[in-house]
């Protein structure tokens, strides 16, 4: 399984689609809300052009923003 790092809010519905999509899914991951981890949210803004676009997730060292489930499911092979 990769490794699998996903930087969200605890607002974000998008966020909630994604956590239940891993943990349905039994993916290990780390999580990290952004607004509690200032460092984590300036490394978002880098990867998403100034925005703190959530969910992003770093798998494997390759960072994908706001992917689909199936989208999800093809990056992690599942």
């Amino acid at each position: 399984m990769p490794n699998v790092t996903m930087y969200s809010t605890s607002w974000c519905g998008f966020c909630h689609r994604a956590r239940r999509f891993l943990d349905d899914n039994d993916v290990t991951y780390t999580e990290i809300d952004i607004e509690e981890n200032e460092e984590a949210a300036v490394q978002v803004e880098q990867w998403n052009r100034g925005n703190r676009t959530v969910p992003t997730f770093d798998i494997d060292g390759h960072v994908y923003t706001n992917p689909s489930p199936a989208q999800l499911s093809e990056l992690l092979d599942l």
